[in-house]
Parts: structure tokens; C-alpha cells; sequence
């Protein structure tokens, strides 16, 4: 499998694109990150207009399967992050077939 693009390849990309120093585009990208983080705790969700949306949820309590035993065992209720990709973002990665 292909590996994906690294976050220093990101940011030179970028900054050869906007015409920014490395340190600034990588000072972007953190503040974006934290952003994103900090506004998802906050508020519950994130959007990245054109890219998705993160979206705070969360799961009841539920039973499951121990893989190794086959035993039942209770998974306690919890919160998660989980990440919409937007609908542009989606039809341009894999447009849908007619």
C-alpha cells in the first residue's frame, strides 16, 4: 500500500504554493490542529469547509465478544471522535458510478 504524504512533505507543499516560509505554514498547521481539537471539546463539532467535519458521539453501553474465549463481556458507555468527509471531498476522491 502506498504511504500517505508526510506532514513535512504537507508543509513544504503548501508553503511553495502560498508563498510562505516553512515555519509559518507548520505554525498554521498546528494552530489548526489545536483549533480543531479545542473547539470539537467545546462545541462538539469542527468543520473543515470542502475536507469534513469532526463530531464528537457518543456510544451507549453495549455487549460484546471476547475474540480469544467467545465470552460475553460488557463494554461500558463512552465518547468518540469520529470524522464526516464532506460531500465535494467525497465525490471528487471516488465519484459515484452510474
Amino acid at each position: 500500500m502506498a504511504k500517505g504524504m508526510t506532514k513535512t512533505a504537507l508543509v513544504k507543499t503548501m508553503a511553495e504554493k502560498m508563498d510562505l516560509t516553512g515555519k509559518q505554514t507548520s505554525a498554521f498547521l498546528e494552530m489548526l490542529a489545536e483549533t480543531a481539537v479545542k473547539e470539537t471539546k467545546k462545541n462538539g463539532e469542527f468543520t473543515i469547509p470542502g475536507i469534513g467535519k469532526l463530531v464528537k458521539a457518543e456510544r451507549k453501553a453495549r455487549l460484546g465478544r471476547n475474540p480469544q474465549t467467545g465470552e460475553t463481556i460488557k463494554i461500558k458507555a463512552k465518547t468518540v471522535v469520529k470524522f464526516r468527509v464532506a460531500k465535494t471531498a467525497k465525490d471528487s476522491i471516488a465519484p459515484v458510478k452510474k
